[in-house]
């Protein structure tokens, strides 16, 4: 038998996922600068590589593939855009928002190398694939 008393035990729980939700807010939300103010979140992505191209792809459940941006500054490649409700839900009663609305970046650091881009949707997924230049 554990010598924790039932309120130690419930009050470490309690802190611990608070630290879990933090370290996920931290993840996913982050304020822009001050003078946008627009929250911002990152997606989460896969990289995959083979010897003719690097393909991406961004977790962006209902965003349409041809309203995000995707372009190549140096040698990163910075996808951003905006996931917002569809207007027929904007006066809906919500009862659960866990997908994040708003605007949205992510900056994924390449190879070095030159890059064609192009785009896809699959399964929920915002597919980019950029060639390379030989």
């Amino acid at each position: 038998m554990s010598t924790k008393s039932p309120i130690n035990w419930m009050l470490s729980d309690a802190i611990e996922a608070l630290a879990r939700a933090e370290r996920l807010h931290q993840q996913f939300l982050k304020l822009q600068p001050a003078a946008t103010r627009e929250p911002s979140w990152e997606p989460p992505i896969d990289v995959l590589e083979t010897e003719r191209e690097i393909m991406i792809l961004v977790a962006l459940p209902g965003v349409d593939p041809n309203e995000v941006e995707a372009v190549i500054e140096g040698a990163t490649l910075v996808v951003r855009g905006h996931r917002v409700l569809p207007p027929e839900l904007r006066n809906a009663r919500i009862l659960r928002l866990e997908l994040p609305q708003g605007r949205f970046e992510r900056r994924i650091a390449l190879p070095p190398g030159r890059y064609s881009v192009s785009r896809f949707a699959t399964h929920g997924c915002i597919g980019l694939r950029l060639a390379k230049s030989i």
